[in-house]
């Protein structure tokens, strides 16, 4: 029977981040709101690091009209692999990229990118085709509209792709909250600000049992 639970492993994940460049975002995402899309985008590279993950970068066109990384990756993730193409579409075409990826020794890819139908199909349909288990981050990955966003999932989906969104997949990554409750909640609650009152609420809870005792 085929495995349909296929989970993340943190000592088997790499983290792909595609064209995440000022200018395609500010001309090219319409699917989400411009603060929402960089809190997610943030949200995956905050939990890059939590999770200690190797993570690859790369861009295209960058001292041109595509622009250079937004700053929040080069300013927090300053010890990940960057490959700037020269002019290939599909990342997977670039040999640096990939054999950084190889270099990794790692079998899953968690990806996301700018833009959606482009940046980041290409490169998951191509790992596929190698055999690699691939995780697309869903709202870290943007387009020009929802319409062309969700043919571009459903495509990798049916061709074998894990569709998520970074909590769920800092969530598998966990996998249980006693290996790291305070860490692990100033992460949800850093970028979903409901779950601050969750946290909130167990900071009370813990003052109030040390109290006791």
């Amino acid at each position: 029977m085929k495995d349909l639970y296929r989970r993340i492993r943190r000592e088997d994940a790499v983290i792909l981040l595609v064209d995440h460049q000022a200018g395609l975002i500010s001309g090219l995402v319409r699917d989400y709101e411009s603060d929402v899309f960089h809190q997610n985008v943030e949200a995956l590279v905050d939990m890059a690091n939590f999770f200690d993950l190797p993570t690859i970068v790369t861009t295209s066109f960058e001292h041109g009209p595509n622009g250079p990384l937004i700053p929040y990756i080069t300013e927090n993730l300053p010890n990940a692999v960057n490959i700037p193409r020269p002019g290939q579409i599909n990342a997977w075409d670039n040999e640096e990229f990939v054999q950084a990826i190889k270099d990794t020794g790692r079998r899953q890819l968690i990806i996301a990118g700018v833009v959606t139908d482009v940046c980041v199909s290409f490169p998951t349909l191509s790992a596929l085709n190698e055999g690699y288990e691939v995780f697309v981050v869903s709202d870290a990955s943007g387009t020009v509209s929802k319409q062309v966003a969700d043919a571009a999932l459903l495509r990798m989906a049916t061709a074998g792709a894990e569709l998520m969104n970074w909590f769920s997949v800092a969530a598998e990554l966990q996998r249980d909250w006693r290996s790291d409750i305070e860490g692990f909640g100033k992460l949800l609650s850093k970028h979903l600000p409901a779950y601050s009152n969750v946290m909130a609420s167990y900071d009370a809870a813990q003052k109030d049992l040390n109290l006791q005792h």
